[in-house]
């Protein structure tokens, strides 16, 4: 066979570059496909073995309200449960303020990574987005639900110095001084707060509130007399109880406390439709590595199975919780629809 000696060698010269560079671009899409598939195993692996490795070093556990509170009790419970469980030091860190906000927005803006959480009652976590007139985080959006800690009643409680002996004749005292005692609570926000503005709205009387850095200095001025009235919680108020140092009149909840049988509930004690309780429940940082979360999840979930921790939290009045992930995620929103009616009603709001 001889050559085509009449073909154009221009042309010849283009067809061969064309496919040169053809050549070229398909090596360079393979070499871009291997280099993504390389990357995204690595993104896989890399977070595997972060998972895997889960907590390789110490995890923190802030805390949005002082030291000696219920919130704080519950906290160093279950740190050092998981710190024994996972041989790694689990440090509390109590960061007060803003009726729990501080706390909150700085375990919001911290990495998602599982080494810092949050432990904290309703306030940050479903009150203050209806109390507050502007939140500097998202209670919905920039968490990762890990579960319900525990669940504990609340007490209303008097100095022994107030001439009431029955919630019927605190609020006798009330309407015969308006607006001359004041109820203490652990903070704006918290459930305490709003289980005063609750009585204040069901039986139609005038106190005034007076918010704490926590439920510790509020405990502090009740037994020292500068305050005659306070909510608090179970964990809290029961030593105070037993010492004397403080009268408890009835708890808030639904029904009556093993821990205190004779007390009744406050609708009991002659206030229709009231109920209040608190709880603590811990959350991570908004889109924590789902191996991780797991991690958190499975591990507290075996904390709270844990007889010792049940007894000791029966011990202070207190019962673990059972929800955890997507179910512990509903029961927030449900909270604060809940307490989201209940600020309407009292009409308590921070500016």
């Amino acid at each position: 066979m001889t050559a085509d000696l009449t073909a154009d060698p221009s042309s010849v010269n283009i067809k061969s570059t064309k496919q040169k560079k053809s050549i070229i671009w398909e090596e360079g899409v393979k070499h871009l496909i291997s280099a993504c598939a390389a990357l995204a195993m690595a993104f896989l692996v890399g977070q595997t073995a972060h998972a895997a490795g889960f907590p390789d070093r110490g995890v923190k556990i802030v805390v949005p309200f002082p030291a000696g509170g219920s919130n704080d009790v519950v906290a160093r419970l279950l740190g050092t449960k998981l710190s024994e469980m996972w041989g790694q030091p689990v440090v509390i860190d109590n960061r007060a303020g803003g009726g729990g906000n501080i706390g909150a927005e700085a375990v919001a803006r911290s990495p998602a990574d599982g080494y810092t959480l949050l432990l904290a009652a309703p306030g940050p976590l479903a009150v203050n987005q209806s109390l507050y007139a502007q939140l500097s985080f998202n209670p919905e959006q920039d968490f990762t639900p890990v579960a319900l800690i525990a669940s504990v009643p609340i007490v209303l409680a008097v100095n022994p110095a107030v001439k009431a002996k029955t919630v019927a004749e605190l609020i006798a005292l009330a309407k015969a001084s308006p607006g001359k005692l004041n109820f203490g609570s652990s903070g704006l926000g918290s459930t305490n707060h709003l289980a005063g503005e609750l009585l204040k709205a069901r039986a139609n009387i005038e106190i005034v509130h007076v918010p704490y850095r926590g439920a510790a200095p509020a405990m502090n001025d009740l037994i020292g007399g500068q305050i005659p009235i306070l909510f608090d919680n179970m964990p809290a108020v029961r030593p105070q109880v037993q010492g004397n140092t403080i009268r408890a009149l009835a708890v808030a909840g639904a029904t009556r406390s093993p821990l205190f049988p004779e007390l009744p509930t406050m609708a009991e004690a002659g206030v229709a439709n009231f109920e209040a309780s608190s709880w603590f429940g811990l959350v991570a940082p908004a889109k924590m590595p789902p191996d991780v979360t797991k991690t958190l999840i499975d591990s507290v979930t075996k904390v709270l199975k844990d007889p010792d921790t049940v007894k000791r939290l029966a011990d202070v009045g207190a019962e673990p919780g059972t929800l955890s992930g997507d179910a512990f995620g509903a029961f927030l929103r449900t909270e604060a629809t809940k307490w989201g009616q209940v600020v309407k009603t009292a009409g308590a709001k921070v500016d």
